[in-house]
């Protein structure tokens, strides 16, 4: 790979090129913007594991909390063979404008160890959480930074970490951690909440150029939590589904799919999602995303579309379900073809969104009904899409840049008026 193609490829200079876009079109002051730009701790951990075999491995972790201006550190952990410090790095940032274009008071952090694990046994994965959660649990807290499941992890994760923490602290802390399961103070409507989040995106920009939601094709990749609940939630509002894509392939079916029928066949019977019986064409993962379509929601991983790919992107809508699914080198190709693009520190923001009431309901020890929270998160993301869209058209600039612009002003503004210690 060349050493063009492998910075289109990093993620972190993904995230430095539009933060510092959006910083010059918002005149930011030189302190104010070299502030911003770095993470505030950068931690790397070492994690030895007594293996189901015996034998002893060492794992290696990370976690960088980018920004505590406007409150305790928010982003997910993940596990995945290929987590690197620079996709921390740009993931913590990222969190930092995720939480402020919703207008939440968390700042950024996130976390990852480099592991498989689909290579890992159940004890094997509590041993790794444990380990790296001790490691780390001078830094985790309520008030300091609250983790939550990511690729590869999830709500028995969240309750590892919570139990390990608790352990540590001598007492019983559910707001250390969110994504949690119900019953240690979880949130009703999180699972289902950023593929809720993409859908009242994608209802959003319908509205704004005014297309009709009932029949509007919609191309998913990407079948984990994100992508299956807004395949759902988005079939069973009138949209149709006709493609989608996970780690195993993907299918395409012009006239659309049962949506309930495929989840059962992937969660339920645990089955391959090309081998759907009653699915259409398969072909890679990566060629679903260039079928025509009404919406495209990338919502897998990173780098999905770059300067290579994006003159394939044929679609209306573009919603980012996922961190960083579009490279800042291809962002000029989808504008230039009139696409009306979601980002993702916008159109994924509902997951983080509910995460907050989660940390709301564990500290005052009072749980709302879903109806409550789907209600308070639709009232969120709307009012975040309407200042974005705002922005975009009183700068002149993409949503994308836009988004930032809403983002880093308010972080901004925060860190004038605390000053900074020394």
């Amino acid at each position: 790979m060349s050493a063009a193609a492998q910075d289109e490829l990093n993620v972190y200079q993904s995230a430095e090129a539009r933060f510092e876009t959006a910083a010059q079109k918002l005149g930011l002051e030189d302190g104010i913007y070299r502030y911003l730009k770095y993470p505030s701790k950068e931690i790397t951990v070492y994690i030895p594991v007594n293996m189901d075999s015996g034998r002893v491995e060492v794992f290696t972790g990370y976690r960088v909390l980018h920004s505590t201006v406007r409150g305790p550190g928010k982003g997910g952990i993940r596990f995945a063979p290929d987590v690197s410090i620079d996709e921390v790095r740009a993931l913590a940032a990222w969190m930092t404008w995720k939480c402020a274009v919703v207008n939440i008071p968390f700042g950024g952090a996130k976390g990852g160890v480099i592991c498989d694990p689909s290579k890992l046994s159940k004890t094997e994965l509590e041993r790794i959480t444990r380990r790296y959660t001790a490691e780390l649990s001078e830094w985790f807290g309520p008030e300091r930074d609250v983790p939550a499941p990511d690729i590869g992890t999830n709500e028995q994760t969240m309750a590892w970490v919570m139990d390990t923490y608790s352990m540590h602290t001598r007492q019983a802390t559910t707001a250390v951690v969110t994504g949690k399961p119900l019953e240690l103070g979880g949130s009703q409507g999180r699972k289902e909440a950023t593929g809720r989040g993409v859908m009242m995106c994608c209802n959003n920009a319908l509205a704004k150029l005014k297309m009709k939601r009932e029949g509007c094709r919609v191309i998913i990749q990407g079948f984990g939590n994100v992508g299956s609940q807004a395949a759902m939630l988005m079939h069973a509002a009138g949209y149709k589904i006709i493609g989608v894509a996970d780690i195993h392939g993907g299918l395409y079916n012009d006239k659309g799919f049962d949506v309930p029928k495929l989840v059962d066949w992937v969660y339920k019977q645990g089955k391959p999602l090309p081998d759907f019986p009653a699915g259409g064409d398969k072909q890679s993962a990566k060629d679903v995303l260039f079928h025509p379509t009404d919406i495209l929601i990338p919502a897998a991983t990173e780098n999905q579309i770059t300067t290579k790919n994006a003159g394939g992107v044929d679609c209306k809508i573009l919603c980012e379900g996922a961190n960083g699914p579009v490279t800042s080198h291809a962002d000029e190709i989808i504008d230039k073809k009139g696409i009306f693009v979601v980002p993702d520190i916008l159109g994924n923001a509902g997951g983080v969104t509910v995460s907050y009431f989660e940390w709301v309901q564990d500290r005052q020890g009072f749980f709302w009904r879903e109806s409550e929270v789907n209600e308070r998160l639709q009232d969120v993301m709307d009012q975040s899409f309407d200042q974005v869209v705002r922005a975009a058209e009183s700068h002149g600039v993409s949503n994308r840049i836009a988004a930032y612009i809403v983002a880093i002003d308010r972080v901004a503004r925060a860190l004038k008026l605390r000053g900074i210690y020394a």
